[in-house]
């Protein structure tokens, strides 16, 4: 397995018999790196110590060893690195396996090079109450092997936790441990505790318009029995892809649930963890990518990208401090055998993830992680122009008629129209607004269900190659940028 290395020190706990010794002993070959000796406490019957910061690297052997009058019982955990913990949860997205993605073969065949990134795949369950351990795990800490990681469709391990840990691995060169927890079909509510949902005023039971196929949907079920079973570990850092579930379920709420929902995960494991893992951990998300729907109402998965980011369009934000998002709403797959909605490109998304964990966890600094968004919309009236100016440089890949609509109004009666691309140079782009006879009152980018196809939205940031994130904006309001 791997555990947290400095400057937080790794979280080691069981369960005993109530009143025994409990030593943990950290061994090195024949040298015992560190002994913490505690007991195991009544009514809970369970026993934890923090490990001394350790750097990265190993391989360790934890032994813990209870004692009680003449009774002794020893439990040995062999080849256990130092290095740093994401857990990653979500949807179906998320639970996307190697052997589902592009270039399967290739991906599961390169895992020698590898070793040192470690997985743990937790077990689909739900329950009523919140759970002190894990009632089953489909993984247990595992080095990465073809089976493990192509192991069926949507069984374990995570594709996009995998090559997300890769990445990072190939970055940072220590030891990256990934726990994959999560659920296709399943919407944030059931990810959510009664606490973040309440603060949210989230109708306690609500009508679900889940497909038959979906996953379990009662609220707070995932939370109680895949979440805070893993509450005292320390961590680094959490990523999430999910959304999809509720674009007819609490849509208008998501802007709350999910900022809270982040919120409650860091204090729960801050205080799981004896105060180890860091009280505002870095956390990543996926924004939502295309899908090819036969919904007439297109405005589901354009609410839901603007809510993940609590509706400012970009993170880190106010409501969302130490975040960072991959933009996917360009990586659609028409073709896909698991449906339009399960795009198979997620290596694009996984190294798109990592860009925002190097900046935004790590510090890396002068690193783009983000694609560009404008700073500045000036109305140019007697020319019939919207100008837009971007803080960053831009690529206009193409032009494109449909994909900025302004908000068109005269009479009280406002309506979206096409707003073409018209000139545009590294930092400014111009749209035409002709069209409209009123006032403009909105503008909006990209806000559809599917935006563009595959790699060609219009714009994008000319050297990362990320893409202009969608937005919408008033007329009263400033810029979405920063």
């Amino acid at each position: 397995m791997v555990l947290q290395k400095e400057p937080a020190g790794a979280v080691i706990w069981g369960f005993g018999i109530p009143g025994a010794t409990v030593t943990v002993t950290l061994c090195q070959g024949q040298d015992t790196i560190m002994r913490k000796v505690t007991s195991v406490k009544a009514p809970s019957n369970t026993w934890m110590v923090v490990l001394d910061p350790m750097k990265p690297g190993g391989p360790f052997e934890v032994m813990a060893q209870q004692t009680l009058g003449p009774m002794n019982l020893t439990l040995r955990v062999h080849d256990v690195l130092f290095g740093d913990v994401w857990l990653c949860s979500g949807q179906s997205n998320m639970q996307m396996t190697v052997l589902q993605i592009f270039n399967a073969t290739g991906e599961l065949s390169n895992t020698a090079a590898y070793q040192s990134v470690r997985v743990l795949s937790v077990s689909l369950t739900e329950a009523e109450e919140e759970l002190e351990d894990l009632n089953a795990v489909d993984l247990p800490w595992s080095k990465p092997t073809k089976e493990n990681l192509g192991n069926g469709y949507f069984t374990y391990m995570s594709a996009v936790c995998w090559l997300f840990g890769r990445y990072l691995y190939d970055t940072l060169q220590y030891p990256i441990g990934l726990i994959s927890s999560s659920w296709g079909g399943t919407p944030i509510e059931a990810w959510s505790s009664g606490r973040s949902l309440k603060a949210c005023g989230v109708p306690t039971k609500g009508s679900t318009a889940h497909d038959a196929e979906s996953g379990p949907s009662g609220h707070s079920v995932l939370w109680n029995a895949m979440i805070h079973p893993l509450q005292n570990m320390t961590l680094k850092g959490v990523v999430w892809y999910q959304g999809e579930n509720n674009i007819n379920y609490n849509k208008d709420l998501y802007n709350c649930t999910f900022p809270a929902l982040i919120e409650d995960w860091r204090q729960t494991f801050h205080r799981g963890s004896q105060g180890q893992t860091e009280r505002f951990f870095p956390f990543g998300f996926v924004q939502l990518s295309s899908y090819l729907s036969t919904d007439n109402a297109d405005d589901g998965f354009p609410q839901i990208r603007w809510h993940q980011t609590a509706d400012f369009g970009f993170v880190p934000n106010l409501k969302m401090p130490n975040t960072f998002m991959a933009v996917a709403m360009d990586l659609g797959d028409r073709d896909s055998p698991f449906g339009s909605i399960h795009p198979r490109d997620k290596q694009t998304v996984a190294y798109r993830l990592h860009l925002g964990a190097r900046a935004v966890a790590y510090g890396e600094k002068n690193l783009t992680f983000q694609g560009p968004l404008p700073e500045k919309i000036e109305l140019l009236a007697d020319k019939g122009l919207l100008q837009l100016i971007y803080y960053q440089r831009i690529q206009v890949q193409r032009q494109d008629k449909k994909i900025f609509e302004i908000s068109c109004c005269s009479d009280r009666q406002c309506k979206w129209l096409p707003a073409p691309m018209n000139t545009f140079s590294s930092q400014t782009l111009t749209l035409s607004i002709s069209s409209c006879p009123g006032t403009v009152a909105a503008l909006r980018y990209a806000w559809t269900t599917w935006p563009c196809e595959y790699k060609q939205c219009p714009l994008y940031h000319p050297s990362s190659g990320l893409p202009a994130p969608p937005f919408i904006a008033f007329s009263t309001d400033q810029a979405p940028g920063h």
